[in-house]
């Protein structure tokens, strides 16, 4: 099985963060992945994006012209890459940020609340975790164990006190 998986939004957003998670999980898990950030020169406020693979065999070529899973964190992305979900994909959205829903009937969207809802936990920064826990649930790309290992690793040991909420968040993200 391979997952290619674009996150997409502002800088500042932690969508780099959040695909390196998956892509260090993913590693974890025994499998094949890649993880190409881009962003613009102003990064904080300008736009970001993250590609992800993470696969049972090798992985061919990093950059991503399509994708079976996306999530958006801000509308000039969900505009962007909509169009570059396959059939049968899935598509999760920042609904607190973004005003609208997927246009296509081909492939299925979660709308979450993110950044509401980090916004009323008292930390912006755990958005990207509710939303990369859909995204776990829908699609069993990494297992918690091995993401909450990938945390540990990403994190600098300051933060490590905040990772059991942030597994909480991832959580409650799986079950939106």
């Amino acid at each position: 099985m391979t997952h290619e998986v674009i996150l997409a939004g502002f800088g500042g957003q932690g969508i780099l963060s959040a695909g390196r998670l998956l892509a260090q999980a993913g590693m974890h898990d025994g499998k094949q992945v890649s993880w190409l950030p881009s962003y613009g020169p102003e990064m904080r406020g300008g736009t970001a994006n993250s590609s992800v693979v993470i696969s049972d065999s090798p992985v061919d070529s990093p950059v991503l012209n399509s994708c079976n899973a996306l999530i958006v964190m801000n509308k000039p992305s969900l505009d962007k890459f909509e169009s570059w979900v396959v059939k049968g994909g899935i598509v999760i959205i920042d609904s607190s940020i973004i005003d609208r829903d997927i246009r296509r009937d081909d492939i299925k969207s979660f709308l979450i609340p993110a950044s509401k809802m980090a916004s009323d936990m008292g930390n912006k920064a755990y958005a990207n975790i509710y939303l990369l826990g859909k995204l776990i649930a829908e699609r069993q790309i990494v297992s918690l164990e091995n993401f909450e290992k990938a945390l540990f690793e990403i994190l600098p040991a300051k933060k490590h006190s905040m990772i059991p909420e942030e597994m909480e968040v991832l959580k409650v993200g799986m079950k939106y």
